[in-house]
This record gives structure tokens, sequence and C-alpha cells, in this order.
């Protein structure tokens, strides 16, 4: 084998070692799920008309959208979900919008005893789970008030 076959052999062997290598790196820098344009709205009952809670969020990740979970609580009650207990609460609706983001929104109906609502400051925490099992936990996604 000549010496310059296999300089040559050398070199291509090293460029190709480098574009693999590129191609991994890129396919391993999979980022987190993220929120954007979240939303909430509190209707209160009145007159004898159900209310409803909505929030509404656009989740993007690269790999697409597994889902949303959210619960909705008082601040007085000093609650704060943590990451793995929103992993056992509702699950938003998800509507695909890209390969890479999805519309989700919760609705939660209040009447009867719900009407009752603790009055004061209210957080949203969510959970967004991507399809190569990404998660983002935000503790306080939202902010709405339930009138005194």
């Amino acid at each position: 084998m000549s010496k310059r076959f296999l300089i040559l052999s050398l070199i291509g062997a090293a460029a190709i070692g480098a574009v693999t290598a590129g191609g991994l790196a890129i396919a391993s820098t999979s980022e987190e799920p993220t929120l954007e344009k979240s939303a909430v709205s509190y209707v209160a009952p009145a007159d004898g008309k159900a209310g409803a809670l909505t929030f509404t969020t656009d989740v993007r990740d690269d790999s697409g959208v597994r889902g949303l979970k959210v619960v909705a609580w008082p601040a007085s009650s000093k609650l704060d979900p943590t990451e793995a207990e929103m992993r056992h609460v509702e699950s938003a609706t998800c509507r695909v919008t890209s390969d890479t983001s999805s519309r989700c929104t919760y609705t939660l109906k209040v009447d009867g005893e719900a009407a009752e609502l603790v009055r004061g400051t209210w957080y949203v925490s969510a959970l967004a789970t991507s399809e190569d099992q990404g998660t983002v936990f935000v503790s306080r996604a939202a902010t709405f008030d339930v009138a005194r």
C-alpha cells in the first residue's frame, strides 16, 4: 500500500468521523419543552350559571408534544405542587399546530360547591412532556384572582 493512499485514507476517515460526531452532537442536543403565550381566564358562576377556569398555552419541543398536566391552587394554601405530584393531575387537551408545537387548553367548570372557592390569588402549575420524554415543570405558569 502506498504512503499517499494511506494518508488519503486517514484524512478521509478523519473527515467522516468529524461529520458523524457532529451529527451525533446535533442529535443529542435535545432541549426541554417550552411554554409560550400562557394565559388564564376565570369567570365566576353567576345567576345560576356555571363559571369556568381556562388555561391556554403553546407547548413547543423539537420532538413534538406528548401532553400537558395542569392544576390550579390558591396561594393561601401554600400547596406549591412538585413535578412528581404533577404527573397525577388532570391533563389539558392539546391540538397539534405544527410538527414541533401544540396549543393546549385546560378548562374546569366552576359551579355548586366549587363556587365557594377560596378568594384571593391563585396559581396555575403546568408540566409539559415531549414525545422524546423531555419535561418542563412551571410551578407558576399563570396567576389569577378570585374576587372577594
